[in-house]
């Protein structure tokens, strides 16, 4: 009888634990235990991801392969930096890039002055300015650099932001070139401030330097590009 009692006891004493026990589970109060379990792609879903090609619409949400009729005629035609000093800025874009300068503009009530540079041959450009200034226009992938008049001799000047400190946004510009090595040999020998030499870091065969501004600007050419980012391929 003892033990009887003593048996009917304990499973009570259990039983009033199991009831009033909180049913939240243990790791609730963690996001990790408490975040919902991700979505596995179902093996037909893998298979159809790994059979399409990586640009394919299929393996990019969002991409749309068809343009607007609209958008017919659209080309990328330049990215602008801010400079301080357009003597400094120029030297570097023309002696050290090989660039030439298309076209100036000035506005001189906004107090400021564009410069637009690229690897064009300025011989096949028009001689009237207004009708330079279109044709300028009508090259691709071109630099623009905006002075803001003053900038160049303001001791209190600090200098713009290159995209690549905290907070980041704009990264870089690239540049290809015949050998990266050996461009970036010239490149050591005129004074050019590298971000990433070409032997540096796990990328070999791929550089980065820096304008006189401090915007980034990647060097590589086509005999290497395709052995280095061929693991992302």
């Amino acid at each position: 009888m003892a033990s009887f009692s003593i048996t009917t006891t304990t499973l009570s004493r259990l039983s009033r634990f199991r009831f009033t026990t909180s049913t939240t589970p243990l790791f609730s109060s963690i996001p990790f235990f408490n975040s919902p379990k991700p979505k596995i792609p179902s093996r037909f879903r893998l298979f159809s991801m790994a059979s399409e090609p990586k640009e394919s619409p299929a393996n990019n949400p969002g991409l749309q392969t068809t343009p607007d009729e609209a958008t017919k005629g659209y080309f990328m035609q330049q990215t602008m930096f801010r400079i301080k000093d357009p003597k400094v800025s120029l030297d570097f874009y023309s002696r050290v890039l090989g660039m030439s300068l298309l076209k100036r503009l000035d506005f001189p009530e906004m107090k400021f002055s564009l410069y637009f540079l690229g690897y064009e041959n300025t011989a096949t450009a028009p001689s009237d300015p207004v009708d330079k200034t279109v044709w300028t226009f009508g090259r691709p992938a071109t630099i623009e650099l905006t002075h803001n008049w003053g900038t160049e001799s303001d001791p209190k000047f600090k200098g713009y932001h290159n995209g690549n400190s905290e907070p980041r946004g704009f990264g870089h510009i690239g540049i290809t070139v015949d050998d990266t090595y050996k461009a970036c040999e010239r490149f050591e020998s005129l004074g050019v401030e590298f971000v990433k030499k070409p032997d540096d870091g796990k990328m070999k065969g791929l550089a980065f330097i820096k304008d006189p501004d401090g915007y980034w600007i990647e060097i590589f050419d086509l005999k290497s590009i395709g052995k280095i980012t061929s693991s992302a391929a």
